[in-house]
């Protein structure tokens, strides 16, 4: 097997996991500041892609509680579009309900301060986000 990315699109920053290469256990990687386009970050997830030889992308699709996607869903599933175009390994979509409260309940589980939180909250989330996948699909 192979690697699998997990990313949690934001607008200022793109939080990004990595799961080991039995597909078992997803990680946080890396936290990338949105550039000035889309295909400045998408050219930075594209060397990721290929430095970890992952052969899968999951992107995170945040829905509201009710399962809904709204305005925010709905770039992101643009935006996912535009990855799949670039990229020459499948991209999902996977909800991505409750991971960044998950991924700070994580955090303070462990000691973590909110200041230090809040600059690897975005790939904790990826993680959440790929272990959820990982999980679905193992």
């Amino acid at each position: 097997m192979s690697r699998v990315i997990g990313i949690d699109l934001g607008s200022h920053r793109v939080g990004i996991a990595a799961s080991d290469p039995g597909r078992i256990l997803a990680s946080p990687h890396s936290v990338l500041a949105r550039g000035a386009s889309h295909a400045d970050d998408h050219r930075h997830i594209a060397d990721l892609v290929s430095e970890l030889s992952a052969s899968h992308v999951v992107v995170g699709l945040p829905r509201s509680l009710d399962g809904k996607e709204g305005p925010a869903a709905r770039m992101v599933r643009a935006e996912i579009e535009e990855l799949r175009a670039m990229l020459e390994v499948p991209v999902d979509a996977w909800d991505e309900r409750l991971s960044t409260v998950t991924a700070n309940r994580g955090l303070q589980a462990r000691g973590v301060k909110s200041k230090a939180a809040r600059k690897i909250i975005d790939q904790e989330a990826a993680a959440v986000i790929l272990q959820s996948w990982l999980d679905a699909h193992g």
